[in-house]
């Protein structure tokens, strides 16, 4: 199979790599250095060139506050982008795999968000990512929207590596405690992607349409901290865990306002084979390796 791959620096672009690796694919990985995926001309050509059986977007634009200042590019990777590597998908009768998030939700919920269940963006970067699965969603029908929370990885920076850089700083700590999500270990996603690519190479077609893709336990911020420090301490990368001091959304303001609940459920894809990030375990694997 010809897998082409969009945002191949990011952690998920990273760990779908390592998925792909040493395995009987083709895999043509690109970052926003060889490829803008907002620009018609460049995307058509690369599509063109590659000739690819399927087509996987992990490039977004995730800087969340920043997008509240800077919407235009923020509109351009995440939702231009993949409508154009959409309409290149359709034109080759190809499936599309994009992967979106939890922030197309307001965080007004009391229950697992549904993929079926009404969104609300509540800043500029949700709002791009919806238009982005809207416009994936109406222009290729073989269009798979992956939707994800909370991300981490060995790659990159994320909420695990800024936690044990702090704990190695600082004494006390206050993490937000009144916000709640899935964490989701990008090695995990990346698996469940390569999956849906190797049952469509098997012809066993998931059904186009949205899903939810993350972690099986729910937690909040400062939860996820815990664990994160109690598995760093385990792991030798931190002499000493620091006081978390649990603090509310409203003390620890931000230019885009967050999602207070994100918790999503899905449980169709494990009619495919596909489960849920068992996040701690990633979180296990990760710490253990940091160092090297």
């Amino acid at each position: 199979m010809r897998i082409l791959l969009t945002g191949k620096n990011g952690q998920l672009g990273r760990c779908f790599q390592d998925a792909v690796a040493g395995k009987n694919h083709e895999l043509f990985a690109y970052g926003s250095a060889e490829l803008d995926i907002s620009n018609a001309l460049q995307v058509a050509l690369i599509v063109g060139q590659d000739q690819p059986d399927i087509i996987v977007n992990a490039a977004a634009y995730t800087a969340v506050d920043k997008a509240e200042t800077d919407s235009e590019n923020a509109y351009s990777v995440n939702a231009t982008g993949p409508e154009l590597l959409a309409r290149q998908a359709a034109e080759l009768d190809i499936p599309f795999i994009h992967v979106s998030t939890d922030y197309v939700f307001d965080g007004a919920a009391v229950k697992p968000y549904l993929p079926t269940d009404v969104t609300n963006p509540q800043g500029v970067y949700g709002a791009s990512k919806l238009a982005g699965e809207l416009a994936v969603s109406a222009t290729c029908d073989k269009a798979i929207v992956l939707r994800t929370s909370w991300v981490f990885s060995e790659y990159g920076n994320n909420f695990v590596k800024t936690m044990v850089r702090l704990a190695k700083e600082r004494d006390e700590l206050g993490v937000v405690a009144d916000q709640y999500g899935c964490p989701t270990y990008a090695g995990d996603l990346a698996q469940a992607v390569f999956q849906i690519c190797n049952q469509y190479e098997q012809g066993k077609k998931i059904p186009a349409g949205i899903y939810h893709y993350c972690g099986d336990t729910p937690t909040s911020w400062h939860g996820f901290a815990r664990a994160i420090f109690s598995v760093a301490k385990v792991n030798g990368l931190i002499k000493k865990i620091p006081m978390l001091k649990a603090i509310s959304t409203d003390a620890y303001p931000t230019p885009a306002k967050r999602p207070v609940y994100s918790i999503m459920k899905d449980e169709t894809l494990s009619s495919f084979g596909i489960f849920p990030s068992d996040w701690f375990a990633g979180l296990n694997s990760i710490l253990r390796d940091y160092n090297a």
